[in-house]
């Protein structure tokens, strides 16, 4: 689990106040881990296209010219000029060193955009939307400085952004990185330290992104046990009942003792799921609310006087009576982005589409968690946001093949299968939103199905 911050300025003052550095030197050190990252990757005496703004990211970008100049063939660009004090200054050495700054794009091997980095507020202007249109299109290495160029602070594109296959961002990783929006851009994601250490640098963060790493399956350490010791999940069908039926088989698949689907019509099922007409006391943990519809509405007052952990999905969130639920103790809400849209306008936060809501994810998320610090929310898209107790979470792992019908019903009985074996709500969530992700990196990236997502858990040892 890494720390991400939704600004650095703070840190870098902090450098500049506290620790006596200057900004020449963080400049340095900035410059020289996108060398290293170029020196590594592309070979010597290619040629470098570097694309620099009027101010300090594109000063970044100059002084990375400096450093590779004579080793590598340097074309800098400067399509706004050089303004800041820095750049100025950075050009002065560029120039002195032998470099020269081109006017006429030229073929590459390696191309950095290092024209804006993370503080972007507006719109690009329509001559920049042209260039970054044109730089997307070069068939080169392609590393952003700090952020690509585009992405504004939440996030989002304004309204385009370059194409990167790397960006090494500086001093610490921005929290805009991990948009829905920023997936398709920001490549690989490398952190330079800028003259300290991260641990000097850095300062608190309620953000933290998740890594391979921090997932803990849940193996039997235990000899001495039976079906009951690791939980009784229920899961409600309503009228899609194949949500149901994989909510039961993904939490059997991941550790659950006993699954029971609760249906007031007998169907076809699993031989390993049993199969219950009524609500049990003695389930616990309960699933609820993918592929319900109206069914069980004469019983949400039976759920909500149960005292057990529950997910809660889908059709749950059209309803008013989502409200009580929230308030209740070992809640987890998994909705998408049109979901939350319905469930935020029952709870008064607002009305919002569902590209206000992508927009405005992590805002929302966090809003949400300040009112209802003890609900574990999982907002599902490219980048999952799991918010709790006033924190978010990401979890970016999750792989595009998991956009297919029936893969929110395996993640909800994952979740649902932790809960009945004890586990925190928010740890529940944690490691059975990391499982679903790797195991939904699947290739071909088209093919995935819920059945073979289910059946890749076996896999994650």
């Amino acid at each position: 689990m890494k720390p991400v911050f939704r600004e650095v300025y703070s840190f870098d003052k902090k450098c500049y106040e506290k620790y006596k550095l200057t900004e020449d030197i963080l400049m340095e050190h900035a410059a020289n881990a996108m060398a290293d990252v170029i020196k590594s990757r592309v070979k010597k005496g290619s040629t470098v296209n570097i694309v620099s703004g009027p101010g300090n990211n594109g000063a970044d970008g100059i002084t990375l010219g400096r450093i590779l100049l004579g080793e590598y063939k340097i074309n800098l660009y400067l399509p706004l000029g050089a303004k800041s004090e820095m750049a100025k200054l950075q050009l002065e050495r560029f120039l002195a060193v032998g470099g020269g700054v081109k006017e006429t794009y030229e073929k590459c091997e390696c191309l950095v955009d290092a024209i804006f980095g993370s503080g972007l507020k507006r719109d690009l202007s329509q001559d920049l939307v042209c260039l970054i249109k044109k730089m997307n299109n070069i068939d080169a290495l392609k590393i952003a400085c700090d952020i690509p160029t585009g992405i504004d602070d939440e996030g989002n594109l304004r309204p385009v952004a370059f194409r990167a296959d790397v960006t090494v961002t500086m001093g610490a990783e921005k929290l805009s990185l991990y948009s829905d929006a920023a997936k398709d851009y920001v490549g690989e994601i490398i952190r330079a330290d800028l003259g300290v250490s991260f641990a000097k640098y850095r300062g608190r963060s309620d953000y933290h992104v998740w890594e391979r790493e921090d997932l803990v399956l849940p193996f039997r350490k235990k000899q001495n046990a039976h079906k009951r010791t690791y939980g009784h999940l229920g899961v409600l069908a309503g009228d899609k009942k194949g949500a149901a039926v994989l909510a039961g088989k993904a939490a059997f698949n991941f550790g659950c003792g006993l699954v029971s689907v609760v249906s007031h019509e007998y169907f076809n099922i699993p031989y390993e799921i049993m199969f219950s007409e009524k609500i049990e006391s003695h389930f616990n943990a309960l699933a609820f609310g993918m592929g319900m519809g109206n069914y069980f509405d004469d019983e949400i007052e039976k759920l909500l006087n149960m005292n057990v952990p529950m997910v809660i999905d889908a059709d749950m969130f059209y309803k008013e009576e989502i409200k009580e639920f929230l308030n209740k103790n070992k809640i987890v809400i998994t909705p998408h982005p049109k979901e939350f849209a319905s469930l935020l306008k029952i709870l008064g936060f607002g009305e919002f589409s569902t590209d206000e809501i992508q927009k405005n994810r992590f805002k929302l998320s966090e809003e949400f968690s300040q009112k209802y610090p003890k609900v574990v929310l999982l907002l599902k898209g490219a980048n999952k946001i799991i918010a709790f107790n006033k924190k978010l979470h990401i979890d970016p792992l999750g792989s595009v093949a998991l956009a297919k019908g029936g893969s929110g019903d395996v993640l909800a009985g994952m979740i649902g299968g932790l809960l009945a074996q004890g586990y925190h709500p928010f740890k529940a969530t944690m490691m059975a939103s990391l499982a679903h992700s790797i195991a939904g990196n699947y290739k071909p990236n088209y093919a995935l199905t819920p059945e073979k997502l289910i059946k890749r858990l076996e896999n994650l040892a």
